[in-house]
C-alpha cells in the first residue's frame, strides 16, 4: 500500500520553501508560492470540513482533464459577440474550426510543455482534444495528489437519491510556475459531474407498471383512459375544478401531426441539409430501430440510411453512479423530438463515457463543427458546480460561438429548485445559466381534434389529490409543486446586453430565453426498448425543449436558406412580442390523471390514485406572463418563426 505524507506535514513543506525561496513573490500574488501557482476554483461549496467522511485511496485510478488557456481569450469574446450580435458588421461572419485554432488555441508548445510535465510526473497522457482545449491524463491519486500538491478526501452530500460521498481536493491546487498561464483549470479531481443528471421525466403508468404500447392503454369510452387529443376524454366521475372544457384526462403523448400542428409546420419544413448535434451520456444501442418502431406508431418517416450517426467514447466509465439507463431514455427522447421537428434533418449523437465527461463530450461536437445547432437536455440543479467547471464552459461556448454554432440547455424541471434538496434555496440550473447558451423552459399545450393549439401555458405544475368531492394540495416538500421548468435570476452572471429592455432590469442573466412543449401530461409520444421491453409513452421535462427548440431553428435555417444563424439569443430577444412567437399566459385549466409524473428533483405521490395537474398556478416563484417570464421566456414559436427569425 502506497504510503502518503500527511496533509499538515506537506503544509509544513510548502511554508519551508517558501520560507527559503523567499515571500516577496507570494506577497505580491497571493496565487503564488513559491515555485508554484494556484489554479483556483477546483474546490466545490459542499466540500466542507464538516461534511469529510474520509481520504481517497492513494491507489485509486481517477481520469483528470487539463484545460488549456486561450491565447486571446478578451479578443475571442470580442469575436463571438461581433459575430453574433444583428447589425454588426460581422454578423454571421463565422471562422472555421480550424481558424480558430489558428487564432486562439492554446500553441502546440504550450501543449507539449504541459503534457511533458505530466509525463514527469507519473501521469499517463492518453488524449488531447483536437482543438487543444483538453489535456486529458491517466493516474494514480497518490501521484495526481503529488503533482497538483493536494489531498482528495469524500464528502458526504445529501440528495434526492440518498447520500451521496464525492470526492474532493481539500484545498486549491497548484502546478508548476512556469505553467501557470498556460493551465486553466483542473477537471475530475472532484466529482461534482456525478450531480448532473438528464432533464427528462419518468416513465410510469397508471397502475406503476411499466408503459406499454400506447394502443393497449387507450380505451375508447373508458373515463380512466388518457385522451388522444385534449378533452377526448374526460373523467367526469372526479370533481371539476377547471369550467367548461378546460379539464381534460391526462393525454396519451401527441403524435408527429400534433407536434408540427403545435408549432405550425408545413410538409416542406423538414431541416433537409441541416444537421443537429445531440450530447449526451452512454449510448442506447437500438436507438435507430426503436427511432423507425416510434415513428410507425405516431407518423413520422423512417430514418433514412445515414441520416442519424454517433460519436461515442472508446469506454464506459462510472456505471453504478450515472445510472446508463437513464441516459438511454433521454437519447430517444431527444432523437425522436428532433426527428418529429425536423425528419430530415442530420443528427448526430455524441456519447460521452459517463456523466463526468459530458463536457468532453460537447467540446468534440464544438471541435468537428459539423452540427449547427447542439441540443443539451442535462444540468446540474444549482449553479454550486466549481469554477473550474463554468470555465471549460466559457472557452467551448466562445469557440461554438465564433464558429456559428448554436447551443441550447434545458432549463431545468425542478422550478427554482426551492424544494430540491440538493440545493436547498432558489436558484437557476447550470449550464443553462451561462450567458453563451440558449436556455429553453417549458410550455404545457392543449392540443384540439385539428391539431390546432387550443392553449397553451407555462410549465408549472400544481398537484391535488382527490379528497371525496374536493381536490387536496399535495404537501410535498415544496408544497404542492410537482414539477415545471426551471427559471428565474443567476448568481453567478451579469445580465447580458441582448437581455436588456426585455427581460427584467435585474443586472443578473435571467433563464430562461425561450420555450418549447414540456409537460409530460401534454407531452411528445416516444417509445424506445428497455430491460422490460420495448415501451411507447408520453414524456416530457425541458429535456423534451431543448431539442424541439433545436429543430425549430434547423426548421429555420432550412427555410431561409442559410447555412447557420449561429448564438440565438440576440435574434430571440429581437422577437419578443412580435408575429412569430407567442407570449405565453397563465390559463386556469389542469388534467386528471391517475398517477403523477415523477421528476428526480421533485416530490410526488408515487401510487396510483386520484390526482389533478394544475397549469401555471405558481405553485413556487415562477408564472408565466405578459412579456418576458421567468418560466416561457420571450415566449414559444408560433406560425411565421421560420420566416421571421434572425430578419
Amino acid at each position: 500500500m502506497a504510503v502518503r505524507p500527511s496533509r499538515a506535514a506537506a503544509l509544513v513543506g510548502c511554508a519551508a520553501l517558501v520560507g527559503i525561496l523567499g515571500t516577496s513573490a507570494a506577497q505580491a500574488d497571493p496565487s503564488l508560492a513559491g515555485d508554484r501557482a494556484v489554479i483556483e476554483g477546483n474546490t466545490p461549496s459542499w466540500a466542507t470540513p464538516a461534511a469529510k467522511v474520509g481520504e481517497v485511496a492513494g491507489d485509486e485510478v481517477r481520469r483528470v482533464r487539463i484545460a488549456l488557456t486561450l491565447k486571446d481569450r478578451r479578443g475571442a469574446e470580442a469575436l463571438a459577440k461581433a459575430v453574433s450580435t444583428p447589425g454588426s458588421p460581422s454578423h454571421r461572419k463565422f471562422l472555421s474550426s480550424q481558424q480558430f485554432v489558428d487564432r486562439f488555441a492554446p500553441a502546440q508548445s504550450t501543449v507539449d510543455r504541459v503534457t511533458g510535465w505530466l509525463h514527469g510526473q507519473n501521469l499517463t497522457v492518453s488524449e488531447v482534444s483536437g482543438n487543444r482545449h483538453f489535456v486529458t491524463v491517466e493516474g494514480k491519486v497518490s501521484a495526481l495528489e503529488s503533482a497538483f500538491r493536494v489531498r482528495l478526501s469524500k464528502f458526504k452530500l445529501s440528495t434526492k437519491a440518498g447520500a451521496l460521498e464525492l470526492a474532493a481536493p481539500e484545498s486549491a491546487v497548484s502546478v508548476p510556475r512556469e505553467l501557470r498561464g498556460a493551465v486553466e483549470a483542473v477537471l475530475g479531481l472532484d466529482d461534482s459531474e456525478r450531480t448532473i443528471t438528464p432533464k427528462q421525466v419518468a416513465m410510469r403508468t397508471p397502475n406503476g407498471a411499466p408503459a406499454r404500447p400506447r394502443a393497449d392503454v387507450k380505451a375508447a369510452g373508458d373515463p380512466n383512459s388518457c385522451a388522444l387529443y385534449w378533452g377526448e376524454s374526460v373523467n367526469t366521475a372526479v370533481p371539476r375544478k377547471f369550467a367548461g372544457d378546460l379539464q381534460s384526462n391526462a393525454l396519451c403523448g401527441y403524435d408527429t401531426a400534433q407536434m408540427r400542428g403545435i408549432y405550425s409546420l408545413g410538409g416542406s419544413n423538414t431541416g433537409a441539409g441541416q444537421t443537429v448535434a445531440i450530447i449526451g451520456a452512454y449510448n442506447h444501442e437500438p436507438i435507430v430501430s426503436d427511432t423507425n418502431r416510434a415513428a410507425a406508431t405516431f407518423g413520422s418517416p423512417q430514418l433514412t440510411a445515414g441520416q442519424y450517426s454517433a460519436v461515442l467514447a472508446s469506454r464506459w466509465d462510472d456505471i453504478e453512479q450515472c445510472i446508463p439507463e437513464s441516459w438511454a431514455g433521454e437519447q430517444a427522447l431527444d432523437v425522436q423530438a428532433i426527428h418529429t421537428i425536423a425528419p430530415a434533418a442530420k443528427i448526430i449523437y455524441y456519447g460521452a463515457s459517463s456523466c463526468r465527461t459530458l463536457y468532453d463530450a460537447l467540446n468534440k461536437a464544438v471541435q468537428d463543427n459539423k452540427a449547427s445547432v447542439l441540443s443539451n437536455s442535462w444540468g446540474a440543479s444549482g449553479e454550486n458546480q466549481p469554477a473550474a467547471v463554468r470555465q471549460q464552459m466559457d472557452s467551448i461556448a466562445l469557440q461554438a460561438a465564433i464558429q456559428g454554432q448554436a447551443i441550447t440547455v434545458s432549463s431545468g424541471d425542478a422550478g427554482d429548485n426551492a424544494g430540491n434538496p440538493d440545493v436547498r434555496r432558489t436558484a437557476t440550473d447550470f449550464p443553462a445559466s451561462h450567458p453563451w447558451v440558449t436556455a429553453v423552459g417549458g410550455t404545457s399545450v392543449a392540443v384540439d381534434s385539428n391539431n390546432k393549439v387550443k392553449f397553451q401555458t407555462g410549465w408549472e405544475i400544481s398537484g391535488y389529490t382527490q379528497s371525496g368531492q374536493n381536490w387536496a394540495p399535495q404537501q410535498g416538500v415544496d408544497g404542492k409543486f410537482a414539477g415545471g421548468a426551471g427559471g428565474g435570476a443567476s448568481s453567478l452572471y451579469e445580465q447580458p446586453d441582448y437581455q436588456k429592455g426585455v427581460a427584467p432590469g435585474t443586472g443578473r442573466r435571467m433563464l430562461p430565453d425561450v420555450s418549447a412543449l414540456a409537460d409530460a401530461y401534454t407531452g411528445i409520444g416516444i417509445g424506445f426498448t428497455t430491460p422490460d421491453g420495448y415501451v411507447e409513452y408520453p414524456s416530457g421535462g425541458t429535456s423534451a425543449a431543448a431539442p424541439i427548440i433545436a429543430a425549430l431553428v434547423v426548421d429555420a435555417q432550412q427555410a431561409q436558406g442559410v447555412e447557420r444563424f449561429g448564438f440565438l439569443n440576440g435574434a430571440l430577444y429581437q422577437m419578443a412580442g412580435k408575429a412569430g412567437m407567442t407570449d405565453v399566459k397563465p390559463v386556469a385549466a389542469g388534467v386528471w390523471t391517475p398517477y403523477m409524473v415523477t421528476y428526480g428533483h421533485v416530490d410526488v405521490p408515487g401510487n396510483q390514485g386520484s390526482y389533478l395537474a394544475e397549469f401555471d398556478g405558481k405553485p413556487q416563484s415562477l408564472q408565466s406572463g405578459t412579456g418576458w417570464d421567468n418560466v416561457t421566456g420571450v415566449g414559444t414559436p408560433a406560425a411565421g418563426f421560420l420566416t421571421a427569425f434572425a430578419k
